[in-house]
């Protein structure tokens, strides 16, 4: 065996929703990575890993995580990220990577798996579920996110806004992550599909900053890249169609 690959969800951004598994992972590994766009910046991942391991044992690895035209520089990002983390696990053995949120939903975890285990011959690869922001959003909101037999569609916002507008024409409960850049595109397809009451959006969760509204005061400017909006399903009974 050629080491431990441990993809750590650390939610949102409370480091109370740290779950004691992902603590417990975080502390036991040789190094903590953490994805960041540039190495002098702190990314949320690592603010959050800070508040369990000394920043000594913290590495920070580039990647192109706003670059969403240049495909070729994506994939680039992404083989040297493989390769620095190959380099830790065969020096240390036991490599833990922070992720926002959880690391099976919508993670740079995902890619980086994949170019390791092709660089490392036996490499173990795990991971650890970490709260989601639409979780977190829905209980600092009230938000509830499924009742009955309700269906629950996620759409990443980054793939237009005709496929939200899509999902929200159908039933059950919408939530729409980093839909920030294209704020205004979101607003209007809410309005058109009659599901602007009771929606709600929020940013920086669990932060000094946190931003949580109402879907109906959408502003005209983009948001936060990593705001997330919840338009719950059309209820007029009790159980949500039980």
């Amino acid at each position: 065996m050629s080491g431990r690959l441990i993809g750590v969800g650390v939610g949102p951004g409370d480091p109370e929703l740290v779950t004691v598994k992902g603590v417990n992972a975080l502390r036991a590994a040789a190094v903590v990575v953490v994805p960041v766009m540039d190495t002098l910046e702190r990314g949320r991942a690592e603010a959050t890993v800070l508040h369990y391991v000394e920043q000594a044992k913290i590495i920070r690895i580039v990647f192109a995580l706003n670059e969403r035209t240049d495909r070729a520089r994506r994939e680039a990002a992404w083989d040297a990220a493989g390769e620095q983390v190959a380099e830790l696990l065969r020096t240390h053995g036991t490599v833990a990577f922070a992720t926002i949120g959880d690391p099976n939903v919508y993670s740079t975890f995902t890619y980086l798996a994949l170019t390791v285990g092709e660089l490392v011959a036996g490499v173990a690869v795990e991971t650890i579920p970490g709260i989601t922001a639409m979780q977190d959003l829905a209980a600092r909101s009230g938000a509830v996110l499924a009742e009955g037999t309700e269906p629950l569609t996620l759409v990443p916002v980054t793939a237009g806004s005709a496929v939200l507008k899509e999902a929200l024409e159908g039933p059950g409960t919408v939530v729409a992550y980093k839909f920030g850049r294209l704020a205004a595109e979101v607003a209007t397809a809410l309005r058109e599909t009659g599901r602007t009451e009771g929606a709600v959006w929020g940013s920086a969760l669990g932060l000094p900053e946190e931003s949580i509204r109402p879907a109906a005061e959408l502003l005209e400017g983009p948001l936060p890249y990593l705001s997330t909006l919840i338009a719950p399903a059309r209820r007029d009974t009790r159980g949500g169609k039980l």
